[in-house]
């Protein structure tokens, strides 16, 4: 029997009460943990911010009845403060999903504290194959992309294309040890070898000893592991010592659209890459960063697209569940297709990984391109099997149950 009482002069029935309580806190509220100031800052930063908000605004300004919150902070890329900063947000600023996170090194500190926390964490902008494998959690999700994906579509196809020898340039910390670890393993599955390597500080301006050393190691293709603006700065200052005039050629094994406006089509033309996805795919990616385009000033990275479907996914998750509780939530996350502006029916294995299309491309020659922004030739699509490894060889315990 329905049982009812007067709150206030107003009639309510008891039976209706545990549905306010859904969404504790009485909002949702999402944290974007990026870099503001960094090497990493154009392709996440201000443009992670951007791209959850569009996010919101697509679903709708509440869930459940209870209102979106988006809050940011920047990490510095130092773990300490990253993990303070979620620390912070968890405990006393009740946030309820964190997003992005571009450095590997912040993502693993953050894991073990959302596992213990019990809070989702949806990676876009870290890359370590780390966060689906020893280090998993029921609750950490790597959305955009990892090592493991991006080196394998790039580093196999310039060793078709006859790049059989490799020097590794890589950034030293974990993004880029990863990196180089698993390109080293492609390039020679794919018969190439790598005759050297080096790696640098993280945000370094200086390449020229590193770059001496690639070039006397005689290889045929340098190899960038590394992202952001330290791409940027080595691929510059290989061009100043004529690494291309000498007959070597680089590969970037991660390189986004901002690098490439950055530097500018005559230096990057012809350079291969992997990604997530691409401004001009089809007429919902092109809608959506028209939308991007006017509040950010630029086109979107695949971390800003991989922001935005996080955001997006998640929202749709808690509505479906009927609750923000993480468990719930996470369980209505790999029970639901994903579907956005830039991804159709991916889906999420038990390990935390999206299983998702990528794709191979090219930068275009500066005659080919139709203005700014059009920069990618889209070579071919990857299949999710070709970017990931098997689940029966992760060391995830859900891969296991």
């Amino acid at each position: 029997m329905m049982r009812s009482l007067f709150v206030g002069g107003t009639l309510v029935a008891l039976a209706s009460l545990p549905a306010l309580a859904q969404v504790s806190d009485d909002a949702v509220k999402i944290g974007v943990l990026t870099d503001m100031g960094g090497v990493t800052a154009d392709i996440g930063g201000k443009g992670s911010v951007i791209a959850a908000e569009l996010a919101v605004k697509e679903f709708g300004a509440t869930v459940l009845g209870k209102p979106i919150r988006i809050v940011a902070a920047d990490h510095q890329h130092k773990a300490d403060v990253g993990t303070a900063i979620a620390r912070q947000w968890f405990d006393v600023d009740k946030v309820d999903a964190v997003v992005d996170v571009p450095n590997s090194a912040v993502a693993l500190a953050l894991q073990a504290l959302a596992r213990e926390k019990k809070r989702i964490v949806m990676y876009s902008g870290a890359g370590t194959t780390a966060l689906t494998n020893e280090q998993c959690s029921p609750y950490g999700f790597h959305w955009t992309y990892d090592t493991y994906g991006v080196a394998r579509g790039t580093a196999s196809a310039v060793v078709k294309a006859g790049g059989t020898s490799w020097f590794m340039l890589a950034s030293d910390y974990a993004f880029g040890h990863q990196l180089q670890k698993d390109a080293t393993d492609v390039i020679e599955a794919n018969g190439g070898k790598v005759v050297g390597a080096v790696r640098h500080p993280l945000n370094n301006a200086d390449f020229s000893s590193f770059l001496l050393r690639a070039q006397s190691s005689g290889a045929k293709v340098v190899g960038i592991a590394n992202a952001g603006g330290d791409t940027i700065n080595a691929i510059k200052q290989a061009g100043e010592f004529g690494l291309a005039e000498q007959g070597q050629s680089l590969a970037a094994l991660i390189f986004f659209l901002q690098d490439v406006h950055s530097l500018g089509l005559k230096a990057t033309q012809g350079t291969y890459l992997t990604t997530a996805s691409y401004w001009d795919l089809d007429e919902a990616s092109r809608a959506w960063s028209k939308q991007f385009l006017e509040k950010a000033g630029m086109m979107p990275s695949m971390l800003h697209a991989g922001v935005y479907g996080s955001v997006l996914h998640y929202l749709k998750a808690v509505r479906q569940a009927g609750t923000d509780d993480p468990d719930k939530v996470a369980a209505a996350m790999r029970a639901m297709p994903i579907n956005d502006a830039f991804t159709r029916d991916a889906t999420i294995r038990a390990d935390g990984r999206v299983l998702r299309e990528m794709y191979l491309a090219r930068v275009k020659k500066p005659a080919d391109s139709k203005g700014p922004w059009d920069y990618f030739e889209i070579v071919r699509r990857i299949a999710p099997e070709e970017t990931v490894w098997p689940l029966s060889e992760s060391k995830c315990p859900a891969a296991k149950g």
